[in-house]
């Protein structure tokens, strides 16, 4: 894989001139309202999706990014307004369960939002949860082996890497309580020397899989989880000031595990379930690429990512991503909740792949010619 990105070059050389890139505001912005336009029109009934859901917390993290854009460019606040209707509706709590990471994800998009209006009853009751989770840890569930139920109240899962470490990072970045950021860095490297697997530069989904091999001999590498690791840490940059030292960590992390990956992109420009055996799993996934794609955009912006190596990546994943969304604004072959590679349908569509597709989107803009 040493010559993967001189190869990448020449393979790609008709798509991309050097500095330059083939995206447009314009087609972006309307494939962007077109999905996001059809999400809101469509809301996912199913009972298990609440409001407070990780599912729709994903779909409000792209759906903050796609407000922004679009009230900045256009003045208009539709989709703030849609956000704050949520918000104000729950009175800007935090999910049901108090360890568990899937449920204070919601209040990445609740601390945004605080940024934003400088209400205060937004953020307080995300932080009164982080409060009450840094200082009543309990020490039963010191293991993190997935299987154990009691082990959940710590990260013991990759996709927890997205969910909650990015709240402790905002936190810190608003209030500059070292509590919040010694925290995330003590359990995040805790969930990463577990499951960071140094030889392939991937993350095991959780303690079950370490071992597991797919039909092709190969490790079980899952490309939504790597996706949501890969979100995660795009978000924790965001958050964490430049000057702060734990920062080395999550960028050095950030561009092993965005090579990593982008080498596994398939011809047909999307991350496949699983990222080591796609054969066994041939058909489109968006929720992956939609993640990889926001964070690859996200590195080369930000200039941690090489921009001429990145682009055709991107160009490629993201005509795939577009690809995959109907006339009317559905976005299919979502694989649905799950914690492994599965076979994915076009028909399938969930919350939080529309998310990543507007994350993705809204860093793309950035770079996009008029």
């Amino acid at each position: 894989m040493k010559h993967f990105w001189m190869c990448a070059c020449l393979l790609f050389s008709t798509l991309t001139v050097w500095g330059q890139t083939n995206f447009r505001k314009s087609e972006i912005k309307e494939v962007m309202k077109r999905v996001a336009d059809w999400q809101i029109a469509n809301p996912d009934k199913r009972h298990e999706h609440g409001d407070l859901d990780w599912t729709n917390a994903a779909l409000y993290m792209g759906m903050i990014d796609w407000a922004e854009l679009t009230e900045g460019e256009d003045g208009n606040r539709t989709y703030y307004d849609w956000l704050l209707k949520i918000g104000r509706r729950n009175h800007f709590q935090m999910g049901k369960w108090m360890y568990h990471a899937d449920f204070i994800a919601v209040g990445q998009p609740f601390i945004d939002l605080y940024q934003k209006y400088k209400e205060q009853k937004m953020i307080t009751p995300v932080m009164a949860r982080a409060n009450w989770v840094v200082e009543n840890m309990p020490m039963a569930s010191m293991q993190l082996d997935y299987g154990k139920m009691e082990t959940l109240t710590r990260w013991s899962w990759c996709d927890a890497l997205f969910m909650a470490p990015p709240v402790y990072a905002k936190l810190y970045g608003q209030t500059l309580d070292r509590k919040y950021l010694d925290f995330m860095n003590r359990e995040y490297k805790a969930t990463y020397d577990l499951l960071f697997d140094k030889e392939e530069n991937l993350f095991y989904r959780d303690t079950r899989y370490i071992g597991k091999q797919e039909a092709n001999g190969k490790k079980v590498f899952w490309g939504r989880g790597n996706g949501w690791v890969l979100g995660g840490l795009a978000e924790i940059l965001k958050a964490l000031p430049a000057d702060e030292p734990s920062r080395k960590f999550y960028q050095e992390l950030f561009v092993t595990l965005a090579t990593r990956v982008a080498e596994l992109q398939s011809a047909d420009g999307y991350w496949h379930a699983s990222l080591l055996d796609p054969a066994s799993y041939p058909s489109p996934e968006t929720s992956a690429t939609g993640f990889i794609v926001y964070a690859l955009a996200y590195g080369v912006n930000q200039h941690l990512l090489d921009k001429d190596a990145f682009l055709p990546v991107l160009e490629k994943g993201w005509k795939a991503l577009t690809d995959a969304v109907e006339k009317n604004g559905k976005l299919g072959y979502v694989q649905p909740i799950g914690a492994d590679p599965r076979k994915v349908t076009r028909d399938m569509t969930e919350v939080y792949g529309v998310g990543a597709f507007l994350m993705a989107g809204c860093e793309l803009y950035q770079m996009a010619a008029q």
